[in-house]
């Protein structure tokens, strides 16, 4: 079976990411969502919160293919940790030109050090093309309706954090 790996911080998942990743259930019949941890980064999520997040608004957003998304977290290179959960699929989102220049690198360093890892490439639909996590935890964080650019649970999620 063909097992895709889709690397990120997911800090939050936003609309975007998961539009990419309806778009990586329609090339392979298993996605892997991979939250990097990064030691140097705080995230304003812990794993454990993104990893439920993730599952929550799958569950949501494609009921029917929640049971074909696992979430795992990974410290080392993205090849070797794909290589690891025995996917030879690496996805990728692109937004604009400037993810394909920096996505085009990436995938050259990997194609050298991991040939059996194949990058693909999903452009994110007109909606989704200007969200990033960045973008939302910095309106969230100054008091804006991000409502429109992440899945439900993040958008409580993201309250309560205000709130709190």
């Amino acid at each position: 079976m063909t097992v895709a790996f889709y690397p990120g911080s997911f800090d939050p998942i936003t609309n975007g990411h998961i539009d990419v990743l309806v778009q990586a259930l329609n090339v392979a019949p298993k996605v892997i969502v991979a939250i990097g941890i990064h030691p140097g980064k705080t995230p304003i999520f812990s794993f454990e919160e993104r990893a439920g997040l993730i599952r929550q608004s799958i569950a949501e957003a494609l009921p029917e293919r929640a049971g074909d998304v696992s979430v795992v977290s990974f410290s080392n290179l993205v090849v070797d940790a794909a290589r690891a959960h025995k996917a030879h699929l690496l996805i990728r989102g692109l937004r604009d030109g400037t993810d394909l220049d920096y996505e085009m690198q990436m995938a050259g360093m990997n194609r050298q050090m991991a040939p059996d890892v194949q990058t693909i490439f999903l452009p994110a639909g007109v909606a989704s093309r200007p969200i990033t996590a960045t973008l939302v935890r910095q309106i969230a964080a100054m008091g804006g309706d991000v409502g429109a650019f992440v899945p439900a649970p993040v958008f409580k999620a993201l309250q309560a954090r205000q709130k709190g």
